[in-house]
């Protein structure tokens, strides 16, 4: 069958490099989606290919629902088919507003980006592994969808974020429901606080809370501690466990007295 092969969206920094690279050592080849092959998408294929396994970059936006079939098209074109694919591209608002000030600029702005896009990409990657499902592929495919706590936790000061991720969240299960009877595992990663770009702005913000208790494991999370639990779906750890949604936020989610 060849090297296994990965595709995540939002390759080039933070979680989805920490995905690749932690992939990569399972031994799976890579196709990275970023919004431009000028930004850190390099740095990923280095670190890739430092471990033996092959990468291919495809420059898109995922909000842009025209470039899906050229994503699904160069990644077989480079590999030959799509074993695992990995829903991480997202964005933060631009300016967190109260949730009455909210505009729909930056609301359209993540609904676009987070829930619309790999909605619709799933959908087109999903006929992929399905044909090589039915051509006999002795991979199970797997897809994966990187929510976050905040598709539970209400933060008025970014509503427009919650949102998209609750329904990412809905878009997780509804595909599990309908890709269970094809052969194709689907499931959710909430990612706690973790330590990227994104999040730099709040730091010390986040460094308060923790210190104050927020997590029972009292540290930021790292795209490497992603990249493990998406490693651990992706080598069949958990196919008895199809729609199952994981949190990797140090205890963030457990409720306490």
């Amino acid at each position: 069958m060849g090297n296994t092969v990965a595709l995540i969206t939002g390759a080039s920094r933070g979680i989805g490099r920490g995905i690749a690279l932690e992939l990569a050592a399972h031994g799976y080849d890579i196709c990275g989606v970023a919004t431009s092959l000028a930004s850190g998408i390099e740095d990923t294929r280095s670190g890739v290919e430092s471990m033996g396994r092959q990468f291919a970059a495809v420059a898109a936006d995922i909000a842009d629902l025209e470039s899906h079939a050229r994503i699904v098209d160069e990644c077989v074109r480079a590999f030959g088919r799509i074993d695992v694919l990995v829903n991480n591209a997202g964005v933060a608002p631009k300016v967190r507003l109260d949730v009455l000030e909210t505009n729909a600029e930056s609301f359209d702005r993540l609904i676009d980006i987070n829930l619309r896009g790999p909605f619709f990409l799933t959908q087109r990657v999903a006929a992929q592994m399905i044909a090589q499902v039915k051509a006999g592929a002795a991979f199970a495919p797997k897809i994966v969808f990187i929510t976050s706590i905040s598709a539970a936790a209400a933060s008025p000061n970014r509503a427009e974020y919650c949102i998209s991720k609750t329904g990412l969240s809905m878009a997780a299960q509804t595909y599990a429901v309908r890709l269970a009877e094809l052969g194709i595992n689907v499931y959710e990663i909430r990612p706690g606080i973790v330590e990227t770009d994104m999040t730099a702005a709040v730091k010390q913000k986040y460094d308060d809370l923790i210190e104050k208790g927020l997590l029972l494991t009292p540290r930021w999370g790292t795209p490497k501690d992603i990249g493990k639990a998406v490693a651990a779906l992706a080598d069949g750890y958990f196919d008895y466990a199809t729609g199952t949604v994981i949190e990797v936020g140090g205890g963030f989610g457990v409720q306490r007295l």
